[in-house]
């Protein structure tokens, strides 16, 4: 087992990366302050691993709240069954709330304990590729709104990640690239050395290599610690973990929650990110093309859907929380490695980059 922290004085708290960490009792144990323990999970995780969890703890007073699975069920009605849950079973304030499951089962339970009287404990045990390398770290919690994706949320910090990487074995070829894309994000704003990496091990991520998933896992980790240890609350640097992502949650908003997973459409408004660096003149065409082709040997697609026009992405995006004054702030890259968070683009060229031809760019960047 590996052990990182978030360095947030008296809200800061342990990340465990390992095999078997869910059978680990005392681990799961020492971070829960009171009796009383509510179990957030879904539909789809519940029959994997929602016994293993129960059994670590024995002589608690456990609640299971068993949601629907999906992106589209992360919504004020779905969250009122969480507190529902609490409310019935009269859960206090010594309550903790233990997220198990992927990103959305971890921003609902978060967003639910920063609310649930005011404020109660909560633990992240994600359980997919994405959740363990992003979301379930930094404290970002939330549900989505029909204009815009986690549009109404709240900064609440766990009390710690357990990351079991064995929980991976059961996840679907389609999620475990969609986390991919997560991982890949970090080489490109902040890790040359990973992102090189990353290439000359992407098959073996894809086949769930122990050795590579716990190396990515435990790097991917490590870098988000370190920016949410600097900027908790996204008021500087840590902006640049969005990479790709107001390109990204327009389209997960135009297609509707749950037709994109999250990481495929990341990866896509990442390729238009790299377009619009390669035309502000910062990436060079030939760094471009090296991330556009590690995007697609993760199985990702780097084409947004076609039926989206320049006048759907700008619609979508102008309600991005990026947005300061009414001025759209991106990330996008000066280099691999190197990210910045800018205002200071042509409209001009992100005109272009709305209406770029992407299959021609995915097969230039192929050749």
């Amino acid at each position: 087992m590996q052990t990182l922290k978030v360095d947030l004085a008296e809200r800061g708290y342990p990340i465990y990366i390992g095999e078997g960490i869910l059978a680990q009792a005392d681990l799961l144990r020492r971070h829960i302050g009171g009796r009383q323990v509510a179990i957030v999970t879904n539909e789809t995780i519940a029959p994997l691993y929602l016994e293993r969890l129960l059994q670590s703890l024995d002589g608690f007073s456990v609640t299971s709240i068993v949601l629907p699975d999906g992106e589209a069920h992360k919504d004020w009605p779905t969250l009122q069954l969480i507190f529902d849950g609490l409310l019935q079973a009269r859960h206090d304030r010594r309550t903790t709330l233990i997220a198990l499951g992927g990103g959305v089962i971890g921003d609902m339970t978060g967003f639910a304990a920063a609310c649930y009287q005011r404020g109660v404990d909560f633990i992240q045990v994600p359980t997919t590729l994405l959740s363990q390398v992003d979301s379930s770290v930094g404290g970002k919690t939330g549900i989505n709104h029909p204009l815009g994706k986690n549009m109404v949320g709240a900064f609440y910090q766990p009390k710690a990640v357990l990351i079991d990487s064995t929980t991976l074995s059961t996840l679907p070829p389609r999620e475990l690239s969609a986390g991919l894309a997560e991982v890949i994000k970090y080489g490109l704003i902040c890790d040359e050395a990973f992102f090189s990496w990353l290439e000359q091990n992407v098959n073996a991520l894809r086949q769930l290599d122990p050795a590579a998933i716990e190396h990515a896992v435990y790097q991917s980790c490590a870098a988000k610690a370190r920016i949410v240890s600097a900027d908790e609350r996204e008021g500087g640097i840590r902006a640049i973990l969005n990479l790709g992502h107001t390109f990204g949650h327009a389209i997960e908003a135009h297609q509707g929650y749950g037709a994109w997973l999250h990481g495929e459409a990341v990866a896509a408004g990442t390729v238009m990110a790299l377009d619009l660096s390669c035309r502000s003149g910062w990436l060079t065409e030939p760094e471009r093309d090296r991330a556009i082709r590690l995007l697609a040997s993760a199985g990702l697609p780097v084409t947004p859907p076609s039926d989206m026009t320049a006048q759907d992405f700008a619609r979508f995006m102008s309600v991005d929380k990026k947005v300061l004054d009414g001025q759209l702030r991106l990330i996008l890259l000066r280099r691999i490695g190197e990210a910045i968070v800018t205002g200071d683009f042509q409209q001009g060229l992100l005109e272009q980059t709305l209406r770029a031809d992407y299959q021609a760019l995915k097969e230039q960047a192929r050749a």
